[in-house]
């Protein structure tokens, strides 16, 4: 494996982190799921972050960790379904990786989350939840430059796939 970072963008539900971990066992690359290394670090969940902090917050700490991920090499790294919002995270991860994102459609994340309670962004109806957070990120995560469909895909074959573009790019 080259040294460039291989970067997972993509909804929630959409399985950054288990391909994440599919693609670590691949490579021997180690995994960085960015939510989870958040929580460490805070020593809250995220959904507690989200209540007691607030959404500008977390995202400022998000903001700081890509920076000093982007600085790293050889890492696979799930991010959180949020970080397309700030545009400057993406052209950073670029800088030192490949950054692919992974797509489904509502219907799959809706399936797929339905019974998540650990998502700060999904209360209440939650099926209008992921058609409207959805809606207002896909043109953010649809101008990515590489993208993976999730939705037929297991995650042995979203890594095969992902590691066909990494080679492509290193």
């Amino acid at each position: 494996m080259q040294n460039k970072n291989i970067i997972l963008v993509g909804f929630m539900g959409t399985g950054k982190t288990v391909t994440g971990r599919v693609l670590a066992e691949q490579t021997g690359l180690e995994l960085v799921d960015m939510d989870s290394l958040i929580e460490e670090r805070s020593g809250r969940p995220i959904s507690e972050l989200f209540a007691t902090e607030g959404e500008a917050a977390f995202r400022a700490m998000e903001r700081a960790l890509v920076q000093e991920l982007a600085q790293r090499e050889g890492l696979i790294i799930s991010t959180g379904g949020g970080i397309v919002l700030n545009p400057d995270n993406l052209a950073d991860f670029g800088k030192t990786g490949v950054v692919v994102c992974l797509h489904a459609t509502a219907e799959t994340l809706f399936e797929r989350l339905e019974h998540d309670t650990t998502r700060p962004l999904l209360s209440g109806n939650k099926k209008a939840q992921v058609r409207e957070i959805l809606a207002m990120r896909r043109p953010l995560y649809e101008a990515i430059a590489h993208q993976i469909d999730s939705n037929h895909l297991d995650p042995e074959e979203r890594a095969d796939a992902i590691l066909k573009l990494y080679a492509l790019e290193t």
